[in-house]
């Protein structure tokens, strides 16, 4: 029986080859976790929402959508540390995994990639990613010939780019690690899109508008997890994180102005974490936020959630829900969450 899906054709003694580097592959990432990041990083890499205020894979230009490949091949090198042409010239793929050469391809679209001549005959990582589906996969083949068709595609000169892709007939032949798993959520780009306008639009014009659009955020989206890269795209400044922060200048940083509107802003902290639990709502893991609207509870709350904050019980308003004083100041960060 082997570590992972060879399809129903294949046997373990079908390529060797595969099953060598797939094994050393699951063996580094068993659930795929640091592959999953991987992707997503490199993803918000590409955007680069902090200088251009992007959050979504259709706006990027076509140079840089081609360079995704070479940036996904770059920062999986980093993570697991294979070996490369950078450590050893005799290595004429992308890695050497398990004295194995092999070539790593990306594509947004499951089965979209494109083979290079030079890749024929060698072992294939192909990895794909969408950030619209949030979905994401990767697996092994053996780039043989006679299971590619060549594309049509053109050099500048007019030529056949000489490229190769699987024809969907030998689909199969991929023989899967990790297939359609989630991808992290890229928030911005799932929002209900009236909810994005009105935090991408708000306060247009004014010379602080990174900060209107992050209080916009906490002000309309509450009890879902929302990351800190959403927060990079928004703030648009290199100290994003100060954007949330308590404001001790009334500068109107989130969690002091939007506090007289009954909303609190927990952070990725032991203490902070358990409010959110007590409030019935998902908690912020590393890097992440979570904001409720809250009010005192009442007599007639007895079996709603509730959290205790500064001496009192609170519980987290329903929809719609008038609130009429502020929200508790939250206590100190306590047990900073780790990865």
């Amino acid at each position: 029986m082997t570590l992972f899906d060879l399809g129903p054709s294949f046997s373990a003694d079908d390529d060797p080859e595969i099953e060598l580097v797939g094994r050393h592959l699951l063996s580094l990432d068993p659930q795929g976790t640091q592959f999953a990041t991987v992707l997503r990083s490199t993803i918000d890499q590409l955007l680069d929402g902090e200088h251009t205020g992007r959050y979504d894979w259709q706006t990027l230009h076509k140079t840089e959508k081609t360079h995704a490949g070479t940036l996904v091949e770059i920062n999986l090198q980093r993570k697991f540390g294979f070996a490369s042409h950078a450590d050893d010239n005799t290595i004429h793929m992308d890695y050497l995994i398990e004295g194995i050469e092999v070539d790593c391809k990306f594509s947004q679209r499951r089965y979209g990639w494109m083979i290079p001549p030079e890749a024929l005959g060698e072992v294939c990582l192909v990895v794909w990613a969408d950030d619209h589906q949030g979905r994401w996969g990767a697996g092994l083949f053996r780039a043989d010939r006679t299971e590619l068709t060549e594309s049509a595609g053109k050099t500048k000169k007019g030529n056949r780019d000489g490229k190769f892709h699987l024809t969907q007939q030998h689909h199969h032949l991929v023989r899967w690690l990790w297939q359609d798993r989630p991808l992290k959520e890229n928030l911005l780009l799932h929002l209900d899109p009236a909810v994005r306008e009105a935090i991408m639009t708000a306060a247009p014009g004014k010379r602080d508008s990174g900060q209107a659009r992050v209080n916009e955020l906490f002000r309309r989206v509450h009890r879902r997890q929302i990351d800190r890269e959403v927060i990079r795209t928004l703030g648009r400044q290199h100290d994003y994180m100060a954007r949330v922060r308590e404001d001790t200048k009334g500068g109107g940083r989130a969690r002091t102005k939007l506090r007289a509107e009954g909303i609190i802003i927990l952070g990725p902290y032991r203490n902070h974490q358990q409010i959110a639990v007590q409030l019935g709502g998902p908690y912020p893991r590393a890097g992440e936020f979570v904001a409720f609207r809250v009010r005192r509870a009442r007599p007639e709350d007895n079996d709603a959630y509730q959290a205790e904050i500064g001496g009192a019980f609170w519980v987290a308003a329903a929809p719609g829900e008038q609130t009429t004083e502020d929200a508790p100041v939250l206590p100190a960060a306590q047990g900073t969450v780790d990865g």
